[in-house]
């Protein structure tokens, strides 16, 4: 993955993306640190997501809260600092 400056990442944005079209990603820097990935859109996989959601659901039926309410926990948390 290449490394390309803020700046000349602004002044060659339509060059970036013709060749992130390609199949380029690109690390955007700022100061010589990274801020940001210019990377090829993907579209969504469904069966992908959906798989991730029945895990979820799966999760959700195996694990509990122990009977506390989210709203509980939150509270608890906040008294703790």
């Amino acid at each position: 993955m290449s490394h390309i400056g803020a700046f000349e990442a602004k002044t060659h944005l339509p060059r970036l993306l013709r060749r992130v079209q390609a199949g380029e990603r690109f690390v955007i820097t700022r100061h010589n640190r990274p801020i940001a990935e210019l990377i090829p859109y993907r579209a969504e996989d469904a069966a992908r997501v959906e798989a991730a959601i029945a895990d979820l659901k799966d999760f959700q039926r195996t694990h509990t809260l122990g009977g506390l309410s989210v709203r509980e926990m939150i509270e608890a948390g906040r008294r703790r600092r």
